[in-house]
């Protein structure tokens, strides 16, 4: 079972050497040739490539974590507790491609047409708003919640960024709970049913554990009981972020 061979990785010491990682999120489209990729593709990628910036100069570097659990395992409502209680910027993928497309920009348009083909948004564009937005706020401090979802999305935020993450905060539920949660969380949420959660968890099982595992073995995992009350989660949330050096 997974949760048994993370826990094995959690209590093994660091290795000397990382090992390589070239698994790909999965319905990842067939790798084609620039002339074969859709229009919508290849401008927005054009695009997000021709305004990649640099830091501008600044030499200081914000301490990331990345905040990694199942649906239904809680991190959202905690990243927003420790945002506030450590004064961190909280940043989500999801949000920011949204955020993108309701701008109405010509980058928002083009992940929008991405999005209607019925194809996977590029693990580059989505990286380039992180680390747009990392620059923008100015944060010392940064919360990445539920990125990367994969180890290709782990790969690009690596190389486009330049780095690792300082921590990676692991919100550890038990299926049972998670489904329990999504169920009763009565949102009007159209996959928040049996089936679809059931779907969801195992997509994130086989996407988003090889995140976990490889990042336990860099010895950067932080696992955090998710359950209890939300209360009783973030006692054990904030003495691990009280112990970080930020």
């Amino acid at each position: 079972m997974w949760r048994r061979r993370l826990g094995a990785l959690l209590l093994r010491s660091p290795p000397s050497s990382s090992s390589t990682a070239a698994s790909s999120c999965q319905h990842r489209r067939r790798h084609l040739l620039p002339s074969e990729e859709p229009l919508a593709v290849n401008r927005l990628a054009r695009l997000f490539t021709s305004q990649a910036g640099s830091d501008g100069g600044n030499s200081q570097k914000p301490f990331i974590a990345f905040v990694l659990g199942g649906p239904g395992s809680g991190k959202g409502t905690q990243c927003t507790k420790i945002a506030s209680d450590f004064g961190f910027a909280h940043l989500s993928a999801g949000d920011l491609l949204r955020h993108e497309i309701a701008s109405g920009s010509e980058k928002g348009e083009l992940i929008l047409d991405t999005i209607k083909e019925g194809r996977i948004v590029p693990s580059e564009i989505t990286v380039e708003l992180i680390r747009k937005a990392m620059e923008t706020s100015n944060a010392n401090k940064v919360l990445i919640d539920g990125f990367p979802r994969c180890e290709e999305n782990r790969i690009a935020f690596e190389r486009i960024v330049g780095r690792e993450p300082d921590v990676v905060v692991f919100f550890d539920c038990p299926e049972d709970e998670m489904v329990k949660r999504l169920l009763g969380r009565n949102q009007g949420r159209v996959d928040d049913n049996i089936e679809t959660i059931k779907k969801r968890l195992k997509v994130f099982e086989s996407l988003n554990i090889p995140v976990i595992d490889y990042y336990s073995s860099r010895g950067k995992v932080r696992k955090i009981n998710a359950t209890g009350t939300a209360d009783e989660i973030f006692d054990a949330v904030h003495k691990l972020f009280s112990s970080l050096r930020f």
